[in-house]
């Protein structure tokens, strides 16, 4: 009976102290993420194919309503508040100086994410025994056709904008924040003349950012609609059927976490579990959606309430989402040396070492949506006489990947900021909520 009682109160404890006002998104989130699974399964287990397909397709639509009103407010809320963190870092001497410390981070994490998907990979060889009938083949001609084009030109084309509203109208994020740096830097250069313009901008973020609380609360419904499509679509077999592959992604994932944790603690100490609370929800949303997109105008929000000014988190979180992708360049690595060892093929301690560095270079400034990972491991392949088509392994369970490396991703640019801002001594006690 006591124990009942307990039992009933810690219960009670819990669900209080979720339903404060701060945690009740991840909560509502939470219930999405289990009514969607539920939903999903049903459908996948008591219909025909073509009421499964049907299912799918108009139950996403509620992710592509979230994702679209996300995307919507994306590119001028890069460009407000880049520029105006710039702005405000004063002259270019302090732009360097935070640039460079932002620029330290991001090369390490990168080496080190990647470095990791390499030596487990060798390890646990998880492509060996792959069954390679199974695949995803409308997928992988999806993804052979993003591929074609591929090449340093193109590259090179998409990091360096030809017009700011081309880059605007398209979301290309890397373009964006290639052009706000300029902006930003020449702002601040002219000085004076320039900061009735400025103020004008930082009023414009503000008011971007309050549109942010409005679009999160369409996020349990995004999160619904990707969650039910995919098991009605895929049903809980997948799990198994991909385990392994998955167990072995999932070590490779959780060392990465220890890593960066293990570094966010020796910088930021006792802060750290602080800092996981903030950003609970933007890593619950982009675990859920997949998008690194989704979760950037809230994880704006969360790390100006943990204490970063703002300054800095408008001129680090824009370059990170570009440069600092470590979920995703773990799962390169991964993902590639998975398929070749799929495929019978060796390759040696040199040429996975070439594979890495080109990974360094050809990852930056890899889009923040679904799938993105997978056009640069696609056309990695390819460079290295891997047959891309070998992408068909990892298609059916890669939704499931990606839900744990986006997360990563979220982790490893919140980690990113905080650090600058403890570098630069601008690190403040979190705000209450």
């Amino acid at each position: 009976m006591e124990a009942d009682f307990f039992t009933s109160y810690v219960v009670y404890c819990i669900t209080k102290q979720l339903m404060k006002k701060s945690n009740k998104l991840t909560v509502y989130i939470v219930i999405a993420m289990i009514a969607g699974a539920i939903l999903g399964y049903f459908i996948h287990e008591s219909k025909d194919q073509a009421t499964i397909d049907g299912f799918a397709k108009n139950v996403k639509l509620l992710t592509t309503i979230f994702l679209r009103l996300v995307q919507m407010i994306i590119a001028p809320l890069v460009f407000t508040t880049l520029v105006v963190g710039i702005a405000k870092l004063g002259d270019i001497k302090t732009v360097g100086r935070v640039g460079g410390k932002a620029l330290l981070w991001f090369l390490s994490a990168s080496l080190i994410s990647l470095l990791i998907g390499l030596v487990l990979v060798n390890l646990l060889k998880p492509g060996a025994g792959l069954d390679l009938t199974v695949g995803d083949s409308s997928g992988v001609k999806d993804l052979m056709g993003k591929t074609q084009s591929f090449s340093v030109i193109n590259f090179v084309e998409h990091v360096f904008p030809k017009s700011m509203f081309e880059a605007m109208a398209t979301n290309e994020i890397l373009q964006i924040v290639i052009f706000s740096i300029f902006f930003g830097v020449a702002a601040a250069a002219i000085g004076e003349p320039a900061k009735g313009f400025i103020k004008a901008l930082d009023t414009v973020a503000h008011i971007i950012l309050k549109m942010v609380g409005y679009v999160m609360n369409f996020a349990p419904l995004g999160v619904f609609g990707a969650i039910a499509a995919v098991i009605a679509s895929k049903g809980l077999t997948v799990f198994i059927f991909y385990g392994k592959y998955l167990l072995y992604f999932l070590i490779g994932i959780g060392t990465l976490w220890a890593v960066l944790l293990g570094v966010g603690y020796l910088i930021l100490r006792k802060r750290v579990p602080s800092l996981l609370k903030h950003i609970s929800t933007p890593l619950v949303i982009a675990f859920s959606t997949t998008s690194s997109e989704a979760v950037f105008p809230k994880l704006t929000e969360e790390l100006e309430r943990f204490g970063c000014k703002d300054k800095i988190v408008s001129f680090i979180l824009p370059l990170g989402y570009s440069f600092n992708l470590d979920g995703s360049m773990m799962y390169m690595t991964f993902a590639s040396m998975a398929i070749a060892q799929a495929y019978g093929i060796h390759l040696d301690i040199g040429t996975q070492l070439t594979m890495l560095v080109v990974l360094m270079l050809t990852s930056k400034g890899i889009a923040g949506v679904p799938r993105a990972s997978l056009v640069v491991v696609t056309a990695t392949c390819a460079m290295f006489n891997i047959p891309p088509e070998g992408i068909a392994l990892i298609l059916p369970i890669d939704h499931f990947c990606d839900m744990f490396r986006t997360a990563t991703n979220v982790l490893g640019n919140s980690l990113a900021t905080t650090a600058v801002s403890k570098w630069e001594g601008e690190l403040t006690e979190p705000q209450q909520v």
